[in-house]
């Protein structure tokens, strides 16, 4: 069973940063992407950025400039740096990764890392 453990939420003020960490208990080269989603109270869960294993990444409008996502091939870790923060950037952050098995790409979640954004 596969299992990716989220730390580095927290409270932060309105132009703070946080670091969020996502580590897979699989190697890296058994992940075709990795990702971060958000879900803040009463609304969806939605894509905020994403990363291939080659390196690709696609992130959300709403945080372009400002989020970066990248791998360390040698943790089997994903990194959110989250900068210039936002109350509207609050909500439970979720790692997401898509694990080969067999020849078949497999959907895994975290738990859930809490970022809360306020003064």
């Amino acid at each position: 069973q596969v299992q990716l453990v989220e730390s580095g939420g927290g409270l932060v003020q309105p132009e703070g940063s946080l670091r969020l960490s996502c580590v897979a208990s699989v190697s890296i080269l058994s992940i075709a992407a990795m990702g971060w989603y958000r879900q803040a109270p009463g609304k969806q869960r939605e894509l905020v950025a994403t990363i291939t294993r080659a390196g690709s990444t696609n992130y959300v409008d709403s945080v372009k400039g400002r989020f970066t996502i990248a791998i360390d091939k040698a943790k089997n870790t994903a990194y959110l740096q989250m900068n210039s923060l936002k109350p509207e950037d609050t909500a439970v952050y979720y790692c997401h990764a898509q694990v080969l098995i067999d020849q078949r790409v497999y959907d895994y979640w975290g738990q859930g890392t809490q970022v809360t954004v306020s003064s």
